[in-house]
């Protein structure tokens, strides 16, 4: 095992459970009962307890290769389990779908899955194939069409969950919220899917021109 794994991060280790020692002691006695199940990218600059200023307890988080939801009946149990156990154990009120800039998985899928990526990469990358096709008569190119199809995997993933009878039943009901979001990695952004707009805006415009 790395050295690094073993020794560099124990200070902070011990630190963070000091700070956090009574909520830790808490969450162990009586379990957790996050609110929101956050499903992002295995991308190691994308962490969600960080963009989300959430402390132990606050989420329950699901990180994969281009925060991909497979839809039912692919044959992906995984996210499945996930999303069942979130909304029918835990009791979510809010479920997540970031993506962001920048994204390997994507840029994978825009040079063309079988230039070398691996195979099971590339396998898991065919779930977002339809958000790129829905931008191939658009002439985008370079970052233009990186960013858009960024956004679209995020609509795209966002319509696989809601595909989830759980999920379904939940959000008509109204006992859950599905949200879709994307971290702007070199501006340190976030926007969110704004149904009313029909398009992405910023939490927090910056201010003045």
């Amino acid at each position: 095992m790395s050295k690094w794994l073993l020794t560099e991060t124990s200070g902070e280790r011990e630190a963070f459970f000091a700070q956090e020692k009574d909520r830790l002691d808490s969450l162990a006695r009586e379990g957790q009962s996050p609110d929101v199940m956050f499903i992002g990218c295995s991308d190691s600059r994308v962490l969600a307890e960080s963009l989300m200023a959430a402390r132990p307890g606050d989420l329950f988080v699901v990180r994969v290769i281009a925060n991909i939801v497979p839809p039912p009946g692919s044959g992906e149990s995984v996210l499945a389990a996930a999303i069942d156990y979130a909304i029918e154990v835990l009791k979510v009120n809010c479920i997540v779908v970031c993506g962001h800039t920048d994204c390997g998985g994507l840029r994978a899928l825009e040079r063309g899955l079988e230039n070398g990526c691996p195979g099971n990469t590339a396998d898991w990358m065919t779930h977002a194939l339809p958000a790129l096709e829905s931008l191939k008569h658009q002439g985008l190119d370079g970052e233009e069409l990186h960013d858009a199809l960024v956004e679209q995997n995020v609509l795209l993933q966002l319509q696989h969950v809601r595909a989830y009878a759980s999920v379904r039943q939940a959000e008509t009901s109204g006992a859950v919220k599905v949200h879709g979001w994307v971290f702007d990695l070199s501006h340190r952004r976030m926007r969110y899917y704004d149904d009313a707009l029909g398009d992405f805006v910023e939490f927090d415009p910056p201010a003045g021109p």
